[in-house]
């Protein structure tokens, strides 16, 4: 007679850890805002490898690091895709509609010829291109000079424009996104182009086409 009374107390107590231990599961905050563990400090509650996890990191988005859905990217192509780029995370997200295929860093325009933002469309695309405006000036026995335009070419020199590799245009005044450095304090320093990794950047250029549409963010 006193069995099922034992049972009972047995699910009783089973229940009661179980509780307890989704209790002790529970999500903290902290001041700013951010998960935290028992001890205050900042922890990531999402499952490693998943894009939420990869925004929580404490050190995102200065991260140099990109996150890559490979599932998705098999089912993006030039007709369903787009760009995004942020300027005050300097990111850049390649898209299949409302889903990040690619989240990657970029580097945009310094303050004094920054990158426009705006809603743009992809006007040209070249591998191989370097800039008409900018890169090295040699005098006429191939020594370089002062200066990164071509006013800066002494008689008998030359102009050699910087590279800007899987060009994708989005401006006629010079503007466009490109594989190029990235400065690790993940900070503007193009002349107003975007700049891209080159493990990256390859792979967007194959995936978009003329047309393809690109908004350049503040946030």
């Amino acid at each position: 007679m006193n069995q099922p009374s034992s049972l009972l107390s047995i699910i009783a107590a089973s229940l009661a850890l179980l509780l307890a231990n989704c209790a002790n599961k529970s999500v903290t905050m902290g001041p700013d805002g951010k998960p935290v563990d028992a001890k205050g400090k900042a922890t990531n509650p999402f499952p490693p490898g998943t894009y939420d996890h990869f925004k929580a990191e404490p050190d995102y988005p200065k991260t140099m690091q990109v996150w890559k859905n490979d599932k998705l990217l098999a089912e993006t192509n030039a007709e369903n895709s787009h760009i995004e780029i942020s300027l005050s995370k300097q990111r850049g997200f390649f898209m299949k509609g409302d889903e990040v295929v690619i989240d990657y860093p970029v580097s945009s325009g310094v303050p004094s010829r920054p990158t426009p933002p705006g809603d743009y469309k992809i006007l040209e695309k070249q591998i191989d291109k370097a800039s008409n405006n900018y890169g090295k000036a040699f005098d006429a026995e191939g020594n370089q000079v002062d200066g990164e335009t071509p006013a800066a070419v002494p008689e008998g020199g030359k102009f050699v424009g910087s590279p800007m590799p899987y060009w994708m245009r989005l401006t006629w005044d010079g503007v466009g996104h490109h594989i190029g450095p990235l400065p690790k304090s993940r900070r503007p320093a193009s002349h107003a182009c975007v700049r891209g990794p080159r493990a990256v950047i390859p792979i967007v250029y194959d995936k978009v086409k003329v047309g393809t549409p690109v908004s350049v963010k503040e946030d």
